[in-house]
């Protein structure tokens, strides 16, 4: 059955590619190198989700986005800003590495970033790099790096606005200034969404939870101000801000229960920008980003789930970025990174430091690109690591390219695994930190195909991505975190982009093999096939578009018994809409699942069954 999917999306592709017509798809990157690269010379997976496609989708959060895209599997246990899991390529949820603006915003205990609680109307664009990058970023970028550039000012100072309605009593609207004035650009953005949702586990799986409505209240803020001084030389603000109220259920709470909690990410940075030579571009940024949870029951603190985890991530950083000759790049960066939390659990430890220097070339000679990458993190918690990328290009043709990668990444241990002094709430097990925890290790190498016209970019890329060391309890009743566990997956990735005048397709296939090294098992919540389509068509003020998207079978922990159990394969549509009423004003639809399907992400979690969304937008 999955060979009948990979083929049938694979004749699409190719029935689609042959009849492309020319509109430019290239746009520069910097993600990949961590210096300005055309798209169709990065030797990584790159896909860039631009701010057109943002509003396109209409779309109200970042993991809807990242659900269509190739390699990667989101699991959002109850609907829009519940608790997000994201995959890519198998890896698991603390291995992909979340950038917003350059700034980290992860947290220090739980290992992962809140991508959940970041809104889209904040967001210009977003660029995602697959594959090992720790060489260029240090940890957690294992299965890749995201990151998120939020808007700027852009030529002549306009206003924008939004406003709209939905199932599930859902309401949004937004408002934006933003523009240059001389040597002076800026952008201020206010967002507001609120739904009530729908309960976040079933009670026909779980009769004792409270039945009630799991309803989601977010207010965003983003901020960003820059100066260009004489020289090409300048100096930029910006700012962050979600703060939201999430209503929750605990499995294994009382049915009259409220279980809710509050998220609040956090990002500050100032960044100077100096050019001493013509060939060389200075870069110093000082930042802050905040992850801060707070889990009440019943209105009150949960001590029971620990009422507050609060990470501060203060970084200093400084690169330097060399032209050597009209193609070659060299960089060379410093990195100092200093992480503290605040809890109502009393850690043994609550700070770590990473100093960090990296190197990075990036060459093109001719038919041939070639990229190197090393970088050494020094952690004051449990020493230094040192990873590599390298990686090699050749053009075959004007639009046909082949590259390989090999490459080495890492995820530092959590706080939590550390230090973590684990209380026993009746569940039968105690894990308590392990200070003498390693880092996990990947070793991933891949080899791709691709092909970029004009109107279209087609990737098909082969990746093999074996995990070592992975940080699991070791399942004593009185035990603690161990390094014990090996993880491999491997698996084909294809993703197609075109443009035929008015029409796009857009098609994204993967088919992989997460898995544990030792026992064979399948990693959980993680499909061997899954696969998503997409197609939209202008007509004159009218757009109209559609999607689908379909994940095979996959393993989970049933929420009761605690034993592995298989959730089912499943088929989603999604339909958007758009008209512009004159220069201005636009209306917006999107009906999601529109075929009503019942499905599972999580075992015992709910999904939104059909949803409409109705709204209308501004821009002067």
């Amino acid at each position: 059955m999955k060979y009948k999917y990979l083929l049938g999306t694979l004749l699409c592709a190719a029935t689609a590619f042959v009849q492309a017509e020319n509109s430019s798809l290239d746009e520069v990157v910097v993600t990949a190198t961590r210096a300005e690269q055309a798209l169709t010379q990065t030797l990584s997976h790159v896909t860039v989700i631009a701010r057109h496609d943002i509003e396109s989708s209409q779309a109200v959060d970042v993991p809807t986005l990242l659900k269509s895209l190739a390699g990667f599997e989101v699991y959002q246990s109850g609907g829009v800003g519940k608790q997000s899991s994201l995959f890519v390529r198998g890896s698991n949820s603390s291995h992909t590495l979340v950038l917003v603006d350059g700034v980290r915003i992860n947290s220090a205990t739980a290992g992962t970033t809140q991508i959940d609680q970041l809104m889209l109307d904040q967001i210009d664009h977003i660029e995602i790099v697959r594959g090992n990058a720790s060489s260029l970023y240090g940890s957690e970028a294992i299965g890749g790096v995201i990151q998120i550039f939020t808007k700027q000012g852009k030529g002549a100072p306009t206003i924008n606005g939004s406003i709209g309605v939905g199932s599930q009593g859902t309401q949004r609207v937004s408002a934006g200034l933003g523009g240059e004035v001389e040597s002076t650009s800026f952008n201020v953005q206010v967002s507001k969404y609120k739904t009530d949702g729908v309960s976040a586990i079933r009670t026909s799986i779980v009769p004792a939870v409270n039945p009630d409505k799991d309803g989601y209240d977010n207010v965003s803020v983003s901020a960003n101000v820059r100066h260009a001084f004489s020289g090409a030389n300048s100096l930029t603000a910006s700012v962050l801000d979600s703060d939201a109220t999430n209503q929750t259920d605990n499995s294994f709470g009382a049915t009259a229960d409220v279980n809710s909690s509050r998220s609040h990410l956090m990002k500050v940075s100032l960044a100077l920008e100096s050019r001493f030579k013509d060939d060389w571009l200075s870069r110093v940024q000082l930042s802050q980003g905040m992850d801060d949870i707070q889990n009440l029951l019943n209105g009150t603190p949960d001590i029971g789930l620990g009422a507050q985890f609060k990470t501060t991530s203060d970084m200093l950083s400084w690169q330097n970025t060399l032209s050597i000759g009209a193609n070659n790049t060299l960089i060379v960066g410093l990195e100092k990174l200093h992480q503290q939390v605040a809890s109502s659990t009393l850690f043994t430890r609550t700070k770590r430091t990473d100093d960090a220097l990296y190197v990075g070339y990036t060459g093109n000679y001719s038919m041939q690109q070639v990229q190197l990458n090393l970088r050494r993190d020094k952690y004051s918690d449990f020493g230094a690591v040192n990873t590599w990328l390298l990686g090699y290009g050749f053009d075959v043709s004007d639009a046909w390219r082949v590259t390989a990668t090999t490459s080495t990444a890492f995820k530092a241990p959590t706080l939590n695994d550390l230090f973590y002094p684990f209380t026993d709430y009746g569940f039968g097990y105690s894990y308590v930190g392990n200070p003498s925890l390693k880092p996990e290790h990947s070793r991933d190498s891949e080899v791709g195909v691709h092909y970029a016209s004009d109107a279209q970019r087609l990737d098909v890329v082969y990746f093999d991505n074996r995990i070592r060391d992975l940080i699991v309890g070791d399942n004593l009743p009185a035990g603690s975190m161990i390094n014990l566990n090996e993880a491999r997956s491997d698996g084909v990735e294809l993703a197609y982009n075109g443009q035929f005048e008015g029409t796009g397709v857009r098609l994204a296939i993967t088919q992989q093999n997460p898995r544990n090294s030792k026992t064979g098992q399948v990693l959980l919540r993680r499909a061997k096939h899954f696969s998503s389509a997409g197609i939209s068509q202008q007509w004159g003020a009218l757009s109209v578009g559609g999607e689908w998207l379909h994940s095979g079978v996959r393993e989970d922990i049933d929420i009761n018994t605690f034993a592995r159990t298989q959730l089912g394969a499943y088929d989603v549509v999604n339909l958007t809409a758009s008209y512009k009423l004159q220069k201005r004003f636009g209306l917006q639809l999107r009906v999601d699942n529109l075929l009503d399907k019942d499905y599972m992400l999580a075992h015992g979690y709910a999904t939104l069954g059909r949803t409409l969304y109705i709204g209308m937008n501004y821009q002067q």
